[in-house]
């Protein structure tokens, strides 16, 4: 284990590497290096956030509404395309501000920041408390977005004890139930439970 000026030297070393793989492919001629640290960290984070979510939505659908359709979710709950493309749009919009969650991360691992408790994002705080690597702690960032996409998709698949998308959506229309982040079973235990299969049944 290195001092922690050699630990900051080897955290800046590698987010520059992955600045380097990111913008030198598309900013010509290293002019990005001129940029301040935290914009060089924004934009990496915004290009390649878009790119993973582009490219596993894309994944996401093929394989769930093409390969698996009626496996998962009824044929009849296949979002549109327009609905899809009214998503992505909605994504694009917050994709922005939600890259500026690991560029905060970073500023602050940067500055010496190793004691900040008045954030109020757990990954950002969880990276102070238990220490991580870097690149685990951006694969959890970009896990956690892919979960965040996935129970507000609005799609309800049968995914018990997962706390999906149909248990989510009642969520949002109560704020009393399912305050669950990825399992029912905090919510079995306390009795905020409700299923999105019996209200189904309570509609028809």
């Amino acid at each position: 284990m290195g001092t922690a000026e050699e630990c900051l030297h080897q955290f800046v070393e590698e987010t520059d590497w992955y600045n380097g793989i990111v913008l030198d492919a598309l900013v010509p001629g290293g002019s990005w290096k001129r940029l301040p640290r935290p914009l060089q960290s924004w934009l990496r984070n915004y290009i390649g956030g878009t790119a993973l979510y582009l490219v596993s939505g894309f994944l996401w659908c093929f394989y769930i509404y093409y390969l698996k359709r009626n496996v998962y979710i009824p044929k009849d709950s296949i979002p549109s395309n327009k609905a899809m493309l009214l998503q992505i749009i909605v994504a694009m919009k917050a994709m922005p501000w939600y890259c500026m969650l690991p560029t905060l991360s970073e500023y602050m691992v940067e500055n010496g920041w190793t004691r900040c408790f008045s954030s109020a994002v757990p990954h950002v705080i969880a990276l102070f408390l238990v220490p991580s690597h870097f690149r685990t702690h951006i694969l959890l960032l970009f896990c956690e977005a892919v979960w965040t996409a996935n129970i507000h998709d609005c799609i309800h698949g049968k995914t018990w004890p997962v706390m999906g998308a149909g248990y989510h959506t009642i969520h949002h229309t109560t704020y009393r139930h399912n305050y669950g982040h990825y399992t029912v079973w905090m919510d079995q235990i306390f009795g905020t439970l409700r299923d999105p299969e019996e209200e189904f049944k309570k509609a028809d």
